[in-house]
Formats: C-alpha cells, sequence, structure tokens
C-alpha cells in the first residue's frame, strides 16, 4: 500500500472514529446504568407494551409503590419514560425507542441463549 493509500485510510478513520464528547459519554453511560438494574428492566418491559399507572406497575411486578415511584423517577430524569396526568393518576409510558429497541434486542439475545 503506497504512502497517500495509508493517508486516505487515516483520514477516513479519523472522520468516521471522532471522539466522544464529555455529555455524550455521561449520557449512554446513565443509560446504561438504568439498562443494568433488574427492576428498571421489569418496569421498561412493562410500560413496553402499554402505559400504566404508578399502582398497575406495582401490582404487575410485585413491588411496593415507593420502590415503583423511586426507579420511575430514575428513568424520567434520562428521558426513558414520561407520564400524563389523568386527574389524580399519573400515567407513564416509554419515552425513548431507540433504548426501548435496544432493550428488546437485549431481551431477545437473552432469550436465545
Amino acid at each position: 500500500m503506497s504512502n497517500f493509500d495509508n493517508e486516505e485510510q487515516n483520514q477516513s478513520m479519523e472522520s468516521g472514529n471522532k471522539l466522544l464528547d464529555e455529555e455524550t459519554l455521561f449520557i449512554v453511560s446513565q443509560t446504561f446504568k438504568a439498562l443494568s438494574d433488574p427492576t428498571r428492566i421489569k418496569i421498561l418491559h412493562l410500560l413496553s407494551n402499554k402505559p400504566h399507572s404508578v399502582n398497575e406497575i406495582a401490582e404487575n411486578l410485585q413491588m411496593l409503590q415507593s420502590t415503583v415511584s423511586h426507579q420511575l423517577r430514575f428513568l424520567k430524569n434520562l428521558r426513558l419514560v414520561k407520564y400524563r396526568r389523568e386527574g389524580t393518576t399519573m400515567i407513564y409510558s416509554c419515552d425513548d425507542e431507540h433504548v426501548m429497541s435496544v432493550l428488546q434486542q437485549m431481551i431477545d439475545h437473552a432469550m436465545h441463549h
């Protein structure tokens, strides 16, 4: 390979391999942190099927409402879930289809093995 070819390859690699900025690294690491917790995985998986209230999530997953609320707050801060108010009830749903797609792929992968 000539020097010209090496230079061209290096330039191509540099443009495709830009370093990630600190904010992007933080968001990615926090998202993986969210997906590393079994309770949050259960909540996200449940919400991937349809929206639920805190009480419905707690009932379905046999958890304390306070535990569910704590985890939902964490997920909401990462913009992985969103909520709407129906009277006095908060209805939660998924807010990031990219992350839900990654989660579903990981679930499929785990079930495949």
